[in-house]
């Protein structure tokens, strides 16, 4: 399957078959998404939405967040990996955002980069899932996946990943196809034991149509050769 065909029967697949697919991290307003987004970092999206209710009571907008002790902003998300940078993180965006942008958050991803604990994944996160701007955000899932499959080609960082997906993925599709590398990867497509046999797009695989081959090949040679009578 060449390149670009193996990207349309991707695009074709999800767009039918997931046309909805959205971030799972809980949020109600763009503050909250970039909070969230911020503490998951190296952290289940589960985890997050299990800390966030309570950080949200606290410090419900900007301003209160900017004003708080890091202190007890680290109480609040103690049982979230690395909670001690992360609360410096929020305390500092949120401090960034008053300064600089009166308590809102910046449409663009130059901008965006500018905040305290916000790098170009989550940047783009936010660009894309509350600006609807297209922007691809690779985080370990999505570069694990695209490689997989076939969409990226010896991408030796996750910015390299993000330029070819997004040269060759529709700009309509850009955001949502984010989404689909993500849960593909979270569901299906695991680092460890991936779901092959039953994964739904395994027939534009590349890694699974080298598999598939070399196990094949294997086999047969396992096989005893038939006596002749």
């Amino acid at each position: 399957m060449k390149r670009q065909e193996r990207f349309d029967a991707f695009i074709a697949y999800f767009s039918t078959h997931q046309p909805d697919a959205e971030t799972e991290l809980y949020y109600e307003n763009p503050y909250q998404l970039l909070v969230a987004v911020i503490l998951s970092a190296q952290c289940t999206d589960k985890r997050v939405n299990l800390v966030t209710p309570a950080l949200f009571k606290a410090f419900p907008d900007v301003q209160k967040m900017a004003h708080a002790d890091v202190s007890d902003i680290f109480d609040l998300i103690r049982s979230i990996s690395y909670p001690n940078n992360k609360a410096k993180h929020l305390s500092g965006m949120a401090q960034r955002l008053m300064e600089a942008y009166n308590g809102e958050i910046p449409s663009t991803v130059n901008e965006l980069i500018t905040l305290p604990g916000v790098g170009r994944k989550t940047a783009n996160v936010i660009a894309s899932v509350i600006y609807d701007v297209p922007a691809m955000a690779v985080d370990t899932h999505v570069f694990r996946v695209a490689a997989r499959i076939g969409l990226t080609l010896n991408a030796k960082n996750p910015k390299q990943a993000e330029d070819q997906l997004v040269r060759f993925i529709p700009e309509k599709y850009i955001s949502r196809a984010h989404h689909w590398l993500i849960l593909h990867g979270r569901y299906v497509c695991l680092a460890r034991n991936p779901k092959c046999t039953t994964c739904k797009i395994n027939f534009l695989c590349k890694a699974y149509s080298t598999i598939y081959s070399k196990t094949e090949i294997s086999t047969a040679k396992l096989k005893p050769a038939k006596k002749k009578k």
